[in-house]
């Protein structure tokens, strides 16, 4: 069995410390891998003078940005499985394939993570989807793990708040609601999930109405991915959990946020204090924005994702244009031991490539997109 494998295998989903060897083997597993097997990752090694695998922290971090311009692939076309993109709000997208070994090792982190914070539930659900209503020209990650999502609970339902319509997307908040208003009268919970800024859209509307609802025992908010388009409405967390028990009746400790990327596709749940733990199939970096060089736990910079989990594609390490603070763990208080992230913000793939002065050098000698 791989270290990789033995890693998304481990039996505790936050036991950083009993995993600190065994990530780091698995990641040089990984990197050989990528090496052997995918020449610009190879040249990026080279070029940047990396000679010693063992070490995560020596594993040069690809910006989000250079898999925005180009595709960067370690196996054949015939062993992916499953393709995805970014969101593509930029205006340019990050194209990702994963092979079965890729997929298996991810579903293992799923039914662990889900299982830890008890998202699994025999109990059918009705799901109101706030985002993509799946279509065959949608290859966005969101639209697949949205879909993903309605298998934690057997789906009675799904609803979607955009819809494919005469060729084109469309934002069906009006359909969402008369969904709520159906399920408040029935005996099954519902369960959301998608954009908050969607959430906060519906909700907020609801509340203005006057539609004060008490959704089935059993019923869950959960929310993923950022506000995008809508950031000049971002209200607090806080907003939203109070909407969700106004509205919907739904109380805070049943409100559940994700965070992951595609290009470092790692579930990150959020505990009972909303916090975002680090897991085991992971590794965080907060990394100064004009060095690059790690900061101290409580220090403010860009963040940087590590994980083995991809064989199919280089994304071992991984530089987002989120700004974030790692806080050491044991500080949170709800019993979860290891350091958990806490977001600050996006600084855009323009503020990444000016404030981040060597991540121009990543993005050298691969041709243009």
């Amino acid at each position: 069995m791989t270290n990789s494998n033995k890693l998304f295998r481990w039996r505790s989903p936050y036991d950083l410390k009993g995993t600190e060897g065994l990530f780091a083997a698995a990641m040089a597993e990984n990197a050989r891998f990528q090496a052997q097997h995918c020449p610009d990752y190879a040249r990026i090694l080279r070029e940047q003078g990396v000679t010693d695998l063992t070490d995560p922290l020596s594993l040069p971090p690809l910006p989000t940005l250079y898999f925005k311009r180009h595709a960067l692939f370690s196996l054949p076309e015939n062993k992916f499985l499953i393709k995805a993109t970014s969101s593509g709000t930029s205006g340019s997208m990050s194209r990702m394939a994963f092979d079965a070994g890729s997929l298996l090792r991810g579903l293992a982190m799923v039914w662990r993570m889900t299982r830890y914070h008890h998202l699994l539930s025999p109990v059918p659900c009705h799901y109101l989807i706030l985002g993509y209503q799946p279509h065959r020209g949608n290859d966005t990650a969101f639209s697949k793990t949205g879909y993903g999502f309605t298998f934690f609970a057997p789906a009675l339902s799904r609803t979607y708040a955009l819809v494919w319509r005469e060729g084109s997307y469309q934002l069906d908040l009006e359909g969402l609601r008369r969904r709520l208003l159906r399920c408040a009268r029935g005996p099954f919970p519902i369960r959301t999930i998608g954009f908050p800024a969607y959430t906060w859209l519906l909700l907020s509307q609801m509340e203005k109405e006057g539609i004060h609802l008490k959704m089935p025992k059993g019923s869950k908010i959960t929310m993923g991915g950022g506000w995008k388009q809508f950031e000049g409405q971002q209200v607090e967390k806080a907003e939203l959990y109070r909407l969700a028990e106004s509205v919907l009746g739904i109380e805070e400790k049943n409100c559940v946020e994700f965070f992951g990327a595609v290009e470092h596709p790692i579930l990150y749940t959020t505990c009972k204090h909303h916090h975002f733990h680090v897991p085991v199939y992971s590794r965080i970096v907060i990394r100064d924005p004009d060095t690059l060089e790690p900061v101290p736990n409580g220090t403010p910079g860009l963040v940087n994702l590590m994980t083995p989990m991809a064989r199919s594609v280089p994304i071992l390490s991984v530089m987002t244009d989120d700004l974030g603070i790692l806080h050491d763990g044991g500080t949170c208080g709800c019993g979860i031991e290891s350091p958990w992230l806490e977001l600050l913000g996006r600084v855009g793939a323009k503020g990444l490539v000016t404030c981040a002065a060597g991540a121009a050098d990543f993005l050298k000698g691969g041709g243009d997109v």
